[in-house]
């Protein structure tokens, strides 16, 4: 099977992030124009398979295809192992994850990590499109530190193998989140490769989201940190690289019945208390930059209620609504 060319035609991506891109999540981003929502990682290790954190990050009910799963490990026939375990799950594309800089995922080498060894990079990738029938793609950095940038040799590696599509964020492993993201390298690796390639690393608007394809000639843009807390997002880029105009931002209506929508989602997902809990951060996201949004932030971080959280949201962007109007009739 190959990567629809639907897909490549919106060009816009969701970054996995691990305690974010669950299933409302994704449902909202595609909602908003994302092509694919990749979930939250994976790891390889059969043991952990069901555990309640691996469920739930399974969990695609309601969503539209394709379904992509990230998967983590360094061993070669673990990692072609837990893609056969989630095609048969329902993966529709199987991501395998090299970009990932946490500590906890490279002391165990994988993530990132894995791009000091490409021999092993090779191994991984030939054992995996081997093991399924469906698209394999990959996530990497653009290596190990800045002075061993080996991207185009693991873009190489990668086509070699069978990998259909691969996305590459702006900085080495040692660089983490810090400094600026850079896309030279992601240039350099479009221009050697015949695959797909997507640019990802600090872009935050859709103008940034322009400069950035113009600049590395990249397929498509994935979104991470900037989509939390504006789905919408995806709906402002895909306008302004269409017609070069910016879409109005939503209106106080519309960030409250999204944030509502994906409220439910989280309690019907991880259970009403548990759910509450995890919706703070959404919260604060979606607020951020509005009208008392960090006295709101705080006081709804005490909120362990759900029907009260939900009640809450509602009043607050009543208060935004009505502030808003006020303005336009001074104005």
């Amino acid at each position: 099977m190959r990567i629809g060319a639907h897909i490549l035609h919106s060009g816009l991506f969701v970054a996995p992030m691990a305690g974010i891109t669950d299933r409302p999540f994704r449902r909202l981003a595609r909602r908003f124009g994302a092509a694919i929502a990749v979930s939250e990682m994976l790891s390889s290790k059969p043991e952990l398979r069901e555990s309640r954190k691996s469920r739930l990050r399974r969990d695609h009910a309601g969503e539209s295809g394709p379904i992509s799963v990230q998967i983590a490990g360094g061993d070669p026939e673990m990692l072609a192992d837990a893609a056969r375990y989630n095609v048969d799950q329902g993966a529709e594309i199987v991501d395998i994850n090299m970009g990932c800089p946490a500590k906890k995922v490279c002391n165990v080498s994988a993530g990132s990590a894995l791009l000091e060894n490409e021999a092993l990079v090779a191994q991984i990738l030939q054992a995996v499109t081997a093991a399924v029938n469906v698209p394999v793609t990959l996530k990497i950095r653009t290596g190990p530190r800045p002075e061993q940038r080996n991207a185009v040799r693991v873009a190489l590696i990668a086509e070699s193998a069978g990998v259909q599509l691969l996305a590459i964020h702006g900085r080495t492993r040692a660089c983490a989140f810090g400094g600026a993201a850079e896309y030279d390298t992601i240039a350099e690796v479009k221009s050697r490769v015949r695959i797909p390639v997507i640019a990802n690393g600090d872009i935050q608007t859709p103008a940034e989201a322009k400069r950035v394809l113009e600049l590395t000639g990249a397929d498509g843009i994935m979104i991470g940190r900037a989509a939390q807390g504006r789905p919408w997002l995806f709906r402002e880029i895909a306008r302004y690289l269409e017609s070069g105009e910016h879409a109005a931002p939503p209106a106080a209506a519309e960030m409250a019945a999204v944030l509502a929508e994906q409220l439910h989602g989280l309690y019907d997902l991880y259970g009403a208390e548990h759910g509450a809990r995890i919706a703070r951060k959404h919260i604060g996201w979606t607020v951020r930059g509005l009208p008392g949004g960090d006295e709101f932030r705080r006081s709804a971080n005490l909120i362990t209620d759900a029907q009260a959280q939900l009640q809450a949201v509602a009043g607050y962007f009543e208060c935004v609504a009505a502030n808003d109007f006020r303005e336009r009739l001074a104005a």
